[in-house]
């Protein structure tokens, strides 16, 4: 999946001259948490945060509170440089720019200039759609040997039962290299029918483990 295909094209931005009230308001009218700031030809020069914005702002418990921070340009507490993703790069290559560098937004810049944006809240959605939880389904987890052709191979199983299968995620199986544990998402609310079927083939459920073997 491509940056291109979950990004927000309607971008609220900023110029480094206007001020920290207007983004303030920005910030609370659109119920967003970061702003990029461009300058006159759309290039990414900073970005802050409602964070950012929050701490510049005066008290609201001060009597004494300085009014006039909410005057201060916006550039005077942006941060920059700012790090930035293409239209497309994939999706799963920035969830890990999200996780390493401990960021909550990214913007999209193309022929260096701003075309959208991406915060960690989009990531998670993607998440959810990649990993299929967003429709009614069942979850089987199969343990497998690491060999080419075994996912075609388990997945014949589900092609007997006509089950449409939702998404599929494959990870390691820790306790043993040579195994690795095949996740499905399929379409159905009784999975005991394939369950029985993947056992009666030799292979090891993870989950549901709980369902009792036919009776013979």
């Amino acid at each position: 999946m491509l940056v291109e295909e979950i990004m927000k094209t309607d971008v609220i931005r900023l110029s480094p001259d206007e001020t920290i009230g207007q983004a303030l308001h920005l910030l609370q009218e659109h119920r967003i948490r970061h702003i990029p700031i461009v300058d006159e030809e759309n290039h990414v020069i900073g970005i802050v945060s409602d964070r950012d914005v929050r701490d510049a702002s005066p008290s609201i418990l001060s009597e004494k509170s300085d009014r006039t921070a909410f005057e201060r340009k916006i550039s005077t507490i942006m941060s920059h440089p700012v790090l930035t993703v293409h239209p497309l790069d994939f999706v799963e290559e920035i969830a890990k720019v999200f996780y390493e560098r401990e960021i909550a937004c990214l913007p999209v810049i193309n022929n260096n200039k701003l075309v959208g944006i991406v915060t960690e809240k989009d990531m998670l959605y993607t998440f959810i759609q990649l990993t299929g939880t967003h429709v009614q389904s069942s979850l089987i987890e199969v343990k497998v040997p690491d060999i080419p052709g075994i996912i075609p191979e388990v997945t014949k199983t589900f092609a007997k039962r006509r089950v449409n299968i939702a998404s599929i995620l494959v990870y390691p199986y820790k306790k043993d290299a040579l195994y690795k544990i095949l996740v499905f998402r399929v379409q159905t609310m009784n999975p005991t029918p394939l369950i029985q079927d993947l056992r009666a083939a030799g292979y090891q459920l993870m989950w549901p483990n709980n369902i009792p073997e036919p009776k013979v």
